[in-house]
């Protein structure tokens, strides 16, 4: 059979170069398109497409795929279709359709007008399904929805015939056409393919093509009442458009002939399937059902929640598209199943904010520090560097006065041996600013709790450095008191305490490994006033903290809200030689 029989597509393709030196990690579906081009099939087109279930949010397992797709498109020359699979309207919702689209711009890609529904193919769906029907390569069943699993049979035992897999032509066009004007009830009558009831593989004994929901569309509205199933609608709809390559995860693997027979059957151009093993990402599910229970029961605020592994939640937090894109890259493509550590990803957004996001100061547990000898009505401003990886970013001037804020964890009235920040009469660096002693510590006279410090500074030592050369050990940062801007700060951890959160023991469920401390928030932090210009989404790296992202939904110019996107401390200490190797 030729490749493009019965396309309605125009003929010639992007001819796209063979580019041999490409830097792009090599991986076997790269070498599959490779070969094709190299051997003109397809008469040299590269065209792939995203066919995303308007019934929840993209997650980073979909980032994977639209970067696989988007991305080979694009350096192939080729073209990449958003092609929406809604032919299940008792799950969808518009609001999913507006949220997808939102992730794969932000990722960094664009569908152009190349945007499809297969509700756009009902009709002709609808055609194809008569057609198999007049060849006798389907039927109209009336099992149950118990009683076909039980017709079905299992690995070991064949299936067996349905009673109604002998209808006549003429009665099977019968009742499909009148499944379509609504005479039967849901569950009533399905519409299957005629096949093997003793074949090997599942997948191939007998499968529902269409069955009756009489739901409303987000689209078509309640012009039908009967929904082609996935497996029918998903090669059609890729032989219609013209794809070339129909890139799908590994579970897609034994659905494969399923795909080939229906084209084949209805003698049509055949795009090739080809089968990637999914993302597996520790601490982290990417079931969409457990995600929706997770928004729905209220375990987290919803599909955009900081702790979500959705694309929503990870933009809402302050990833960044170009790390996803760079992890994707890294992270390859491969043909089995595997885990991958959730710190390379956080290692991939370090190396992109290092690069971008500018350092302030802030104190997210504040102490009091009154320097004695400072002048009270004296308010200096100090100059400091936005990010040492970029000089274009420049400098700012902090002010300082004779309050200021230092972290908690940054005194200890009794420090140990390597504690090298403020103590009793210990000497350190206040970033940017000057030197300062630690002279007396002020406690609440109830609880023993130090409430307040004072101490002294070197006027000669402006700026961090002292003229007489002496050095100190420590350097810790700090806010004016009198100039801070008050925040609350949410410090985010892993959702689920477990490495594969769905690895349960019985009678237990992924619910039970919920991280208590997923979320902590802070109040009453202060930061250096240059904040109070931030805006929803900026990122910064709190100095010795970590990166934090200005909250979108929750914050305000009053009220700022923080987000802790990443600390700075990378526990995975061989990621970055590995990466070198």
């Amino acid at each position: 059979m030729e490749e493009r029989k019965n396309s309605h597509y125009p003929a010639g393709g992007n001819n796209a170069p063979v580019d041999e030196n490409s830097s792009a990690p090599p991986h076997f579906i790269r070498a599959i398109i490779r070969e094709d081009l190299r051997t003109g099939k397809y008469q040299g087109r590269v065209h792939t497409r995203f066919p995303p279930e308007p019934n929840g949010y993209l997650h980073i397992g979909h980032a994977k795929s639209i970067c696989l797709n988007f991305g080979l498109a694009k350096e192939f020359g080729g073209k990449c279709n958003l092609r929406y699979d809604d032919t299940n309207p008792a799950k969808e919702d518009v609001e999913y359709v507006e949220s997808i689209e939102e992730d794969v711009r932000w990722l960094g890609f664009d569908w152009q007008d190349r945007k499809f529904y297969a509700s756009d193919y009902f009709e002709q769906l609808y055609r194809f399904a008569v057609a198999l029907i007049e060849k006798g390569a389907a039927y109209v069943c009336d099992l149950t929805a118990e009683q076909v699993r039980e017709y079905r049979g299992t690995l070991t035992e064949p299936g067996k015939n349905s009673p109604y897999r002998t209808r006549s032509v003429q009665e099977n066009l019968d009742l499909f056409r009148r499944m379509k004007n609504g005479e039967f009830e849901e569950g009533s009558r399905v519409l299957r393919a005629k096949i093997d009831m003793t074949s090997p593989n599942l997948n191939m004994r007998d499968p529902a093509i269409y069955r009756i929901k009489k739901v409303h569309h987000h689209r078509s509205g309640d012009s039908w009442c009967i929904y082609p199933m996935y497996d029918f609608a998903h090669g059609i709809c890729d032989s219609l458009e013209g794809i070339t390559h129909s890139i799908c995860t590994l579970e897609f693997e034994d659905h494969r002939p399923l795909y080939d027979w229906f084209l084949q059957q209805l003698d049509i151009y055949r795009p090739q399937q080809i089968e990637f093993a999914r993302l597996n990402v520790t601490y982290t599910l990417l079931s969409k059902r457990k995600l929706l229970q997770l928004v729905n029961e209220g375990h987290v605020s919803g599909w955009d929640d900081p702790r979500m592994p959705t694309l929503a939640g990870y933009r809402r937090r302050g990833y960044t598209a170009e790390a996803i894109r760079n992890f994707a890259e890294i992270i390859g493509v491969a043909k089995r199943d595997s885990m991958v550590d959730h710190q390379l990803l956080e290692y991939c957004l370090r190396e992109d904010l290092n690069k971008r996001a500018q350092r302030v100061m802030a104190v997210l547990n504040p102490l009091k520090v009154v320097i004695d000898n400072y002048p009270e009505d004296q308010v200096e401003e100090m100059e400091a560097i936005n990010n040492p990886e970029d000089e274009s970013m420049g400098k700012r001037k902090v002010p300082f006065s004779r309050v200021i804020y230092i972290e908690r964890d940054d005194f200890r009235e009794d420090p140990p041996k390597q504690f090298h920040r403020l103590a009793p009469g210990r000497e350190v660096r206040l970033r940017y600013a000057y030197f300062i002693t630690c002279t007396r510590v002020v406690k609440d006279e109830k609880s023993g709790e130090i409430i307040e410090l004072h101490g002294t500074y070197d006027p000669a030592s402006r700026g961090g450095w002292a003229p007489d050369g002496r050095k100190v050990k420590g350097t810790i940062h700090w806010v004016s008191a009198q100039h801070a801007l008050d925040a609350t700060v949410r410090l985010y951890e892993y959702l689920f305490t477990k490495e594969d959160p769905g690895d349960t023991e019985e009678g237990r469920t992924f619910l039970d490994n919920l991280n208590a401390n997923s979320m902590l928030e802070r109040r009453h932090c202060k930061m250096e006033p240059g904040l109070k210009a931030a805006k929803p989404g900026d990122r910064f790296q709190f100095e010795r903290l970590g990166y934090f992202c200005v909250d979108g939904p929750d914050s305000s110019p009053e009220a700022p809200i923080f987000n802790r996107t990443v600390t700075l401390r990378d526990s995975w200490a061989k990621i970055e030689k590995k990466m070198q190797e």
